[in-house]
């Protein structure tokens, strides 16, 4: 397991996120890696990550232990098929996908099933793409993993070790599941992420105020609506029969909401929001999810020259980078006047210690 030969097919953020780390930490592995952007194909083999460049799918192929398939979720589906005839019986092909069923059914259809086992590294980015790739971005995030009845236990170690040697945290769990666990936590928050700064935005007075004012909460609980259009959209279809199950079931509520508010009835209310702070209180504040969370803290400070300045010497004097800096025009949680955003967890726990050695009150 030590020296496996490991492919790629797509080797964008995800793909080349999990190559630079087994090149972190499986070293005597070679990388073999295909997609159509050769400048991501040329950057990785001159940063040392990729030893093979694939010009096609062939039977070079044949010398691979472990494929991943990492292009966008319809895109797998036909790799899968491609790649059929190139894979040996001892080997793995695995996937990124964020929905299983339809590979599942494929890899039924294609009597792959025993060498097919579904993947979901649950970690990203706000950037996309190789450039926006990093060794630490799957460290400690849950790696699901949906091996179906005829996948051999042999072949799920094997997977299971590849993974908690790069850092990540191996999760097994039925596809189907899968679909509607992701459907409730990550696909139907980012819908109604965009539905909400649609709704804002349709109905915003001609002065453009509830724009102005759109910061703190509203800001946290929308930023997933940024995400790509086009990612989006692929997700949706693909896993609409989920979706729309837990859809029905979250407008079900929301009529729930609205009859009891119309009826003026107190303990509705009171009760609804008790619930879900006991539950969110209850969360795993350390691990990482399918929505991934931002690095940043902000810090009270007083509003005169130089302010900003010492609190950015004191990062810099301790290597930490800062990669977003700004003042807290709405701070309706209690936060400081002042907002950091750093590139990773790590950074941000540094910042938050060190800015507190220096007596400042962190948020």
């Amino acid at each position: 397991m030590q020296d496996n030969n490991i492919a790629f097919i797509g080797f964008g953020l995800i793909a080349g996120s999990i190559a630079k780390a087994i090149k972190k930490y499986l070293p005597k592995s070679k990388v073999y890696a295909y997609t159509n952007n050769s400048q991501e194909l040329l950057k990785g083999k001159s940063e040392g990550i990729i030893d093979i460049i694939l010009e096609h799918i062939d039977k070079t192929l044949l010398e691979c232990d472990i494929v991943f398939l990492c292009t966008p979720v319809e895109l797998n589906n036909i790799y899968l098929e491609k790649i059929k005839p190139y894979i040996r019986k001892d080997a793995i092909i695995t996937d990124v996908g964020s929905t299983k069923s339809s590979i599942h059914k494929l890899a039924k259809e294609l009597e792959l099933e025993d060498v097919f086992i579904g993947g979901h590294p649950m970690a990203g980015s706000e950037k996309s793409g190789y450039e926006a790739s990093d060794p630490l971005l799957l460290e400690n995030a849950y790696y699901m993993l949906t091996p179906s009845s005829k996948f051999p236990d042999a072949k799920l170690e094997e997977i299971i070790y590849i993974i908690k040697t790069i850092k990540s945290i191996p999760f097994v769990i039925d596809y189907q599941k899968h679909d509607t666990v992701v459907a409730a936590i990550s696909h139907l928050p980012h819908i109604i992420a965009a539905s909400l700064v649609n709704l804002v935005k349709d109905n915003d007075y001609d002065d453009k105020v509830m724009k102005q004012l759109a910061a703190g909460g509203f800001k946290d609980i929308t930023r997933i609506a940024s995400a790509s259009p086009i990612m989006w959209e692929q997700i949706c279809i693909v896993n609409s029969e989920p979706i729309n199950m837990m859809l029905r079931k979250y407008i079900d509520i929301l009529e729930d909401v609205y009859s009891h508010l119309s009826v003026k009835s107190n303990l509705y209310i009171s009760n609804m929001f008790e619930k879900s702070g006991e539950y969110r209180n209850s969360l795993d504040t350390n691990a990482q999810g399918l929505i991934i969370s931002k690095h940043d803290i902000s810090v009270h400070i007083q509003d005169k020259p130089g302010a900003i300045s010492i609190i950015s010497a004191i990062l810099a004097a301790n290597s930490i980078s800062i990669k977003n800096i700004g003042i807290n025009h709405n701070r309706e949680k209690g936060e400081g006047a002042l907002n950091i955003s750093f590139y990773d967890a790590d950074s941000c726990e540094m910042a938050r210690k060190l800015l507190k050695e220096y007596n400042y009150r962190i948020i």
